[in-house]
């Protein structure tokens, strides 16, 4: 399906759009930003010190003899 660029700047979108398929409603909406949100959530875990890697790094046989930094 192709929407006209001048159709999709009527609705004021001027960037990515996505489309939403809901019961027997095809919606073109702006695209939401994978990321959003991410820095502010990321920064309430570190309050709490809930940043941290649950699992100990355990390095491979790979690390130790093919990776140098």
């Amino acid at each position: 399906m192709r929407i006209p660029r001048t159709t999709i700047e009527q609705t004021g979108q001027t960037n990515n759009v996505e489309l939403v398929v809901e019961v027997k409603e095809l919606i073109v909406q702006s695209a939401s930003s994978i990321r959003k949100g991410w820095l502010e959530q990321f920064a309430e875990l570190a309050k709490y010190n809930d940043d941290m890697l649950l699992d100990e790094i355990t390095p491979t046989q790979w690390d130790d003899e093919e990776w140098t930094w």
